[in-house]
């Protein structure tokens, strides 16, 4: 009786710490794509597309302002920036 409880102590209880952890990433995840929930953030990033392995381009925009950069293993460059006057 006592080995019955203990060999399902020891199966079942990793089995709902994982699901636990795994809900609580899967939230944090989640959290930010759900609707009605005001942005915060000062910097959105519109869109990237890469240019080859390890480069690639952002398009970000921060403080009224779209800026252009580069994102490579050695960091990051500014390619352009547009002041206003975009459609957001």
């Amino acid at each position: 009786m006592l080995w019955t409880y203990i060999l399902k102590l020891v199966v079942l209880l990793p089995l709902v710490c994982g699901l636990m952890i795994g809900c609580l990433y899967a939230w944090r995840k989640l959290e930010t794509r759900m609707p009605g929930k005001p942005s915060t953030r000062l910097i959105t990033v519109k869109e990237t597309m890469m240019i080859s392995p390890g480069v690639r381009l952002a398009v970000l925009d921060f403080e009224g302002k779209r800026l252009l950069v580069s994102v490579a293993r050695g960091g990051v460059a500014l390619v352009d920036k547009t002041d206003g006057g975009f459609s957001a």
